[in-house]
Order: C-alpha cells, then structure tokens, then sequence
C-alpha cells in the first residue's frame, strides 16, 4: 500500500510534557476519583510543574470487569466520576445522603463492588431532587446529544429491568428493537431512562467546566479511546448492522491480537468486530459522530490499537485463545479521512505499538497523526532499535510505559545488570536506585515533541500500583493516588527538567 499521499491535516504539538492520571486515580473520600475539587487540584499541580498535557484512561461508562476499554457506550461519561459534593452544593443530597453508604476503606484502592451498590442509590437521590428537565440547559444538552442520549439512556434502563444482562439475553421483542417493543419499554421504564440522561447531563456539566479550567490554565487534555467497542454495549444493540453478527445478533468474528513474546495465546479481546464495507457504505457516519462527540471531550484524541485500523486480527467467535486467528484489511486512508472531517480543532494520537507493518507505517504517514515510542522496550537490543531517542523524529510521544506496562521502577527492578548493561550504558547510569529519574530526563530530552509518564512513575512507585496487566482480571483499574503524594519537590524536578530540555508551556 506505499503512498506519498498525505491527508493535508497538519498537527503542531506543542513541544511539552504531560502525566498520565486517569480521573478513577485521584484522590477522593467517595471511593474513585471524580471531577471535583481534587481534579482541579490536580491542574494546579500540572501548571506548577511546568506540565502542558493531562492524560487520562476513556470516561465511559464500566462494564464488568472495570476496564475503561470495555464500556457500555462510546458517547456516554461515567456516572462514578460526577462528584458528589457538588451534588451537595446544589442541595440536590446531604452529606447525610453520602455518609449513608459505604465508599470502601483504602485509598490507595478502588472496590468496585462498593462504589457499584453505592453510588447509584446516592445519584437517584440527586435525580429525585433535581429540576433539571425544565431548564434550558438541560434541553439544550439533549438536542446537542440526541444522535447518541436516547439509546443509550433507554438501554441502561432496559439493562437494569433485566437485571443487568447483557442485551444478547433480553427478550426477543426488545433486543431486537422492534418498534412495539421499543414503544412499550419506554413508556414503562420512563423514569428510569430520565434518570440515566440525567447523569450523563451532569456528568457533562462538570467535565466541561473542568476541561475550560485546565484550559484556561494552559493544560490540554488528551483522552484515550478504544478502537473496539463492547459487544454489551448501546452501540451495537443500537447500530447491529454496523457489526459482524449472524442472524442471531451474535459475534461472527471477534477481536484481539496474535500469540506473541509476552503471551503465548495472543490476547482474545472478544469485542465484534466492525463491518467495514456497512461502515463505509454510510460515509462511516458512526465513526464521525464517535469523534465529533470526543473532540467535545478531549483537546487530543489518543485511538487506541490504530494498527487495526490498517489491519485487524480477526479471530473466529467461540475460540478459547486468539492462536487461530486472521490479519484482514482495515479502512485505513478512508477512515483517516472521516475522521479528520469530524473533529474540528482536536488533534490526534496514534496508538501505533505492537507487530511493525509497513502498511501501518504508510498509513500513519499519510495521516499526519504521531505515534508512540515506550522507553521500557529500547534497551533490549541494539543501537537500530525504533524506541531509542536517537531514531526518534519531532512528531512522537515518548511514554515510560503506558496503562498496559509495568511501572518504570517495575519494569527495570525486575531485570538483572546484565540485561540492564546497555540501559546504564545509555542513559550515564550505574545503579537501578537511579534508572527511573534517568528514564524520565531521557525522555525530556529527546526530540519527540511530547512526553508523557504515569504518576505512578513520577512517585517512583513499583507494580503494586501497576494499572492494568493484559489478559488478566481481578486486580486491573484499582490503583488511586492518596492525597498529597504528589509533593512540591517532585514538581520542581519536573520543572527543571521541562526548563532544561525546552518543555516548558509557552508564555501568553
């Protein structure tokens, strides 16, 4: 697919650095981070250490397993993150209401069972006292979210009628969506579709304000979002036509990846995968929306697993491991193109690690869109290896590591001299006690235009505040960071840095 081609988009990154810090990671006395005052707190922070960028994991809603990656909607914000004391200021619950329920008891960890029995029955609280539906305001969100609010507010309720199946599992009339039953559940289950538009309005209502004060602080954010979408999902119960589905609605082929060197059975993701030539028939009509809907959220839209948007590794649905799987050709140039139609001023980034393709490398060229250089795979070969700052060009972001990886102290703590000779080598250093600030100073200093680490490496913290490790369940999503760990002298080395390698925000 060689092309010199481009797509005209021109991105200018600013020269700068960033953390990583989802809002489920900050501080919060209700269990999960939230967007209040300590996400503000937290834009102060990146202002005071000479940061440009906030990072954070995709907003949406959770499903089982808690993973970001895995959400009930692609429009929707999650309804953990609207803050409660500002529910109180608004008097729309007491803290009375709040105290009423527990949070969890760890700070430094998220119990997702509580937060889930908890947090709702407070929110029906807030619905119930609210006047929202009168005002302006609220019509106006509706109107400005009506391609996506409708299905999946009514969804969420239907879900909940059914006990929280999934929507495979529903009865027939309703899963799928003849207009009597469409008509009927509706009517039936009204209140309860009004109280799912009723968070996500004010999920939006505090996204937006913070999002203008990180703004307004010269701080931009850059959002993640999947390539895939959860078969458990408003999307596809709403748009089935759009997915590989048999005539019962199920997966014909789902996602992941191949085996590789860090797992033997590759990665069976599940997700559907999309029908392209559906897609592309409708001038790719859901993609746009998708990303006219988070060039609302995000100053920087980071896709995740763009190589599937080149190709995609389709797997036979009902297989136990992804061994058995299939490369298959994406959209590529045509989806960049509808993608750049939709999303304004916002910019991308292109999630690009994993098996090296020359198509994925054309494509990328021809999109303009960065892609990514992670610091913990550069030491482990020779001098020709693409993670090494010295074969990087302007437009990359260089991570330490990424949600997916061990922490930088993990990672490296783990290994023996021998294996970190050329990493010592490298970066001027003789001892692990000194391998994560030389990290982080490599990365400052190369010539990819933003540089983006986890708090968790800032904190120098080990891999029991890893976020998340691929291909298992039960201990991913959890990691928070208690109140006051980020301190005045992390920012100043921060800060220096950032002054000495020329990261500094520029001046209004």
């Amino acid at each position: 697919m060689a092309t010199e081609k481009t797509s005209g988009r021109i991105q200018n990154f600013k020269r700068g650095a960033g953390l990583l810090m989802p809002i489920s990671s900050l501080p919060s006395p209700y269990g999960i981070g939230t967007l209040g005052k300590e996400a503000y707190k937290f834009v102060d922070y990146l202002k005071k250490a000479g940061q440009t960028y906030w990072q954070v994991l995709p907003v949406g809603p959770t499903s089982y397993g808690d993973s970001p990656y895995q959400s009930f909607s692609a429009f929707a914000g999650n309804p953990y993150f609207i803050d409660l004391d500002y529910l109180v200021q608004e008097g729309l619950i007491t803290k009375k209401d709040i105290k009423a329920f527990p949070w969890g008891d760890n700070e430094e960890y998220i119990d997702y069972a509580i937060i889930y029995e908890s947090r709702f029955k407070v929110l029906h609280k807030a619905y119930a006292a609210s006047n929202h539906k009168d005002t302006k305001e609220y019509k106006e969100f509706l109107e400005n979210n009506s391609i996506w609010i409708d299905d999946y507010s009514m969804y969420m309720a239907v879900k909940a009628h059914f006990n929280n199946q999934e929507w495979l599992s529903w009865d027939e009339d309703i899963k799928m969506r003849t207009p009597e039953a469409m008509n009927k559940y509706r009517e039936m289950l009204s209140d309860e579709v009004d109280f799912w538009k009723f968070c996500q309005y004010k999920f939006f209502e505090q996204w937006n304000k913070i999002r203008k004060y990180a703004n307004d602080n010269g701080i931009e954010i850059i959002g993640d979002i999947p390539l895939y979408i959860a078969l458990d999902s408003a999307d596809v119960w709403a748009n089935k036509d759009l997915f590989e589905l048999d005539e019962d609605v199920k997966p014909i082929n789902v996602a992941g990846v191949p085996p590789d060197a860090f797992s033997a059975d590759g990665q069976l993701w599940g997700n559907p995968l999309y029908d392209w030539k559906k897609m592309e028939d409708t001038g790719f009509a859901w993609w746009k929306a998708r990303m006219a809907s988070n060039s609302k959220l995000y100053d920087i839209i980071r896709i995740d697993h763009f190589i599937g948007v080149v190709r995609f590794y389709s797997i036979p649905a009902g297989e136990t491991t992804a061994k058995k799987g299939v490369w298959r050709e994406g959209p590529a140039t045509k989806l960049v193109d509808a993608i750049n139609s939709a999303i304004g001023d916002a910019k991308i980034i292109a999630e690009d690690l994993g098996v090296s393709m020359q198509e994925v490398k054309d494509v990328l060229a021809y999109s303009g869109y960065p892609g990514m250089k992670i610091l913990e795979f550069a030491f482990g070969s020779d001098a020709e290896n693409e993670h090494l700052p010295h074969n990087y060009n302007p437009n990359m972001v260089v991570y330490g590591g990424t949600h997916d990886n061990e922490t930088v102290a993990g990672y490296f703590g783990a290994q023996t001299p021998k294996e970190l000779k050329y990493a010592y080598r490298y970066m001027g250093i003789s001892t692990k006690k000194e391998i994560t600030d030389a990290v982080i100073r490599t990365a400052y200093a190369s010539v990819a235009s933003v540089a983006i680490f986890q708090v968790q490496d800032i904190l120098g913290l080990g891999n029991e505040a890893r976020m998340n490790t691929p291909s298992t369940v039960g201990n991913n999503w959890k990691w928070r960071m208690p109140a006051g760990a980020l301190t005045s002298e992390h920012a100043k080395k921060l800060v220096k840095l950032a002054t000495l390698y020329g990261r500094l925000p520029e001046e209004d």
